[in-house]
């Protein structure tokens, strides 16, 4: 297998209208975007993108006016990438998972000049707009039904050079409220060179995106594909029997999970998988031993990875070669990464990451750039510790983190809202085991009398994604405390968890 860098690839790191640009010309009838409904080739896409981008400029899109996009996983996603890029525009792509009012929240707190959004999420995207005080969204038109050659007057494509920023993408943070990692066009490119050097680049790769588009793993997906001048396959969203059936039916040779979702993979059926199936890259957390035996004896190749938006996805990745000798761990540094360990040698601290994949920090909020980058590190807030090979273990999601299904929960943010409830006093939220979501979200508060765990979980769902919601809220009469005040998370997780007594 000949790895094939993006260097030799694509001739520039000129922008995403630029690798597109540069895809259509040579690889003109090769499928660039395919989904369960239709398939656009790289010219088909090239023609969409430079449609879409007209109508932008006829908004009155200009360069670096920040565009949300709230599409589920659909040729619409991966049209709108693109024709924003074109039209010179940032990209903002939105959770569909979230509120009316936490969408509002991201329009508004990256002055968004125009929200996309396609059919099935036109209403939520204009309450969301209206809310934040912006125009009706623009309805994306199907490009498997609007064939032929963009109108007269498209925009001309724009010219992004590499330190540009091609996408805001809103990650929680401990203080409850998200920050906007901003993505230029150089992180994406060095992001999709180093993971070419270690899992190479064939001709024929067909890269599977069930992952959500709008995390930063799934647009990965999308963004690779066009530089590598592959095919990315999308589909609508997770479903064990539909990707399994993918990987042994329709070619798939790159997938990307998380640990929960290749579980449900292995649990869904006995039979084999082919010899296409190049690679298996699970993020989110360690994959434990017995998983890793049972996909290597059904001939799946898994690589381990560590990854955050920040640093545009992956950091580190586990070879197949190491998987059984080092269970557990995360990996090495791809290519252009390097990381160390804010701690003595061989001692867990914090996971500091520097590398060309590394955002230029948090839009319009320089007091969280500073405290991540202030000395060109990026401090991940997530704990880990280096063996003496140099394998990464990643012992805690930025300590508190709970990772249910795949996405990313802050009890921070969860907290501040339950004590928004008149009868709430205090609150802690933790993670407990869940075999089938890897993690639930869990709590236990302090409530003032005639407090009704069913009518809270009600007034929650009103203010919260619905992955957010506590699946377990227990009226305790008081949090376990340090001496300092601070909650003993580790007891009340141990209390929820062991359903004894708090």
């Amino acid at each position: 297998m000949t790895a094939v860098g993006p260097g030799a690839a694509v001739g520039s790191t000129h922008g995403l209208s630029g690798w597109l640009s540069h895809r259509a010309a040579v690889l003109p009838d090769h499928p660039a975007v395919e989904t369960r409904e239709a398939t656009l080739t790289y010219s088909e896409l090239d023609t969409r993108a430079s449609a879409l981008a007209g109508e932008l400029a006829a908004a009155g899109v200009c360069a670096s006016d920040r565009v949300g996009l709230l599409a589920h996983n659909s040729l619409e996603f991966g049209v709108a990438i693109h024709g924003v890029a074109r039209a010179g525009g940032v990209l903002v792509p939105l959770n569909a998972r979230l509120t009316t009012g936490e969408l509002a929240w991201q329009l508004a707190n990256s002055r968004a000049a125009l929200l996309l959004a396609h059919e099935p999420t036109i209403g939520q995207a204009t309450a969301a707009a209206s809310e934040a005080g912006m125009a009706a969204p623009m309805l994306l038109s199907r490009p498997d039904l609007t064939a032929g050659p963009a109108p007269e007057g498209a925009s001309p494509e724009a010219a992004a050079g590499a330190s540009d920023v091609a996408a805001i993408i809103y990650t929680s943070g401990t203080t409850g409220r998200p920050k906007g990692a901003m993505l230029t066009f150089a992180n994406f490119w060095a992001s999709a060179a180093g993971s070419a050097f270690n899992v190479g680049v064939l001709p024929g790769d067909r890269w599977l995106a069930c992952l959500p588009l709008f995390h930063v793993g799934g647009l990965s997906i999308l963004l690779r594909s066009v530089i590598y001048g592959t095919t990315a396959v999308i589909h609508p969203s997770f479903d064990e029997h539909a990707v399994n059936r993918a990987l042994r039916k329709e070619r798939i040779t790159l997938l990307s999970v998380v640990p929960t979702m290749l579980e449900r993979m292995l649990d869904a059926d006995d039979a084999p998988f082919p010899a296409s199936v190049r690679a298996v890259l699970v993020g989110g957390g360690p994959v434990t031993r017995e998983t890793l035996e049972r996909a290597l004896a059904r001939r799946l190749p898994v690589l381990q990875t560590y990854g955050l938006t920040e640093a545009a996805s992956q950091v580190t990745t586990l070879s197949p070669a190491d998987a059984l000798t080092h269970t557990g761990s995360a990996g090495k540094p791809l290519l252009g990464t390097r990381i160390r360990i804010d701690a003595a040698g061989g001692e867990p601290g914090e996971i500091l990451v520097c590398g060309e994949t590394v955002t230029p920090g948090y839009f319009d909020n320089p007091g969280a750039t500073a405290e991540a980058l202030g000395d060109g590190w990026l401090r991940t807030g997530d704990i880990g510790r280096l063996d003496t090979d140099g394998f990464l273990y990643v012992l805690d999601r930025r300590d508190d983190l709970i990772v249910s299904g795949g996405e990313n929960v802050y009890p921070a943010e969860v907290e501040g809202v339950l004590r928004g409830h008149p009868l709430v006093e205090a609150a802690a939220v933790v993670g407990v085991p869940d075999a089938r979501w890897g993690q639930a979200v869990a709590a236990a508060v302090v409530g003032a009398p005639g407090l009704d765990p069913a009518e809270l979980e009600a007034w929650l769902r009103a203010r919260l994604a619905g992955f957010k919601v506590p699946r377990t809220v227990r009226v305790v009469a008081t949090l376990p405390m340090t001496a300092s005040g601070k909650v003993q998370r580790r007891l009340v997780r141990e209390a929820l968890a062991g359903g004894g007594p708090q």
